[in-house]
């Protein structure tokens, strides 16, 4: 089973950003978020359904990627949060997901708020950060917190550590 390494936490907090430097940095096969251009070409608001299929085609992207910007735990946190509850076929993925080797970067929302249209939570980063924190607990999946202005060198470091090699 091949690693995967996941960076994940609320809007705006870097993921996309320390993906791209952290595929180039260690030449890694990496997926992009499915949900952005989904939304994109989307011409209506989205709603709870959409979801379920943004999670399918998020999953199919993983594939053969080591580096992934965003998983499913991304949406759960999102539905429950938006709608309160989610599609127990993401849950059931999520639970498949615990055999697999998986490590995160949990990126804080503590960079300056950018928005480009499809964010929606400027003033509940840290709400969202500490649900993000709470269920990475509790499926016990290993995690390391990214958090201030030194993202790219404090990922780097992280991952040198488990032997990943530039």
């Amino acid at each position: 089973m091949q690693n995967k390494i996941i960076l994940t936490g609320p809007e705006c907090s870097g993921k996309t950003t320390l993906c791209n430097q952290l595929k180039t940095y260690f030449k890694l096969p990496a997926n992009k978020e499915f949900a952005r251009s989904y939304l994109e070409k989307l011409n209506r608001k989205y709603v709870k359904k959409d979801l379920t299929l943004i999670a399918k085609k998020q999953l199919e992207s993983e594939r053969n990627k080591v580096l992934l910007d965003t998983d499913l735990i991304t949406i759960k946190i999102w539905s429950n949060y938006k709608y309160n509850n989610c599609d127990q076929w993401i849950l059931d993925k999520i639970q498949e997901q615990k055999n697999q080797s998986r490590f995160y970067f949990l990126c804080k929302g503590d960079l300056s708020w950018i928005q480009d249209g499809q964010r929606e939570n400027q003033n509940e980063r840290d709400i969202l950060f500490d649900l993000y924190k709470n269920e990475l607990n509790q499926l016990q999946f290993p995690y390391y917190i990214i958090e201030g202005q030194n993202r790219f060198e404090n990922a780097k470091f992280k991952l040198k550590e488990f032997g990943f090699k530039s």
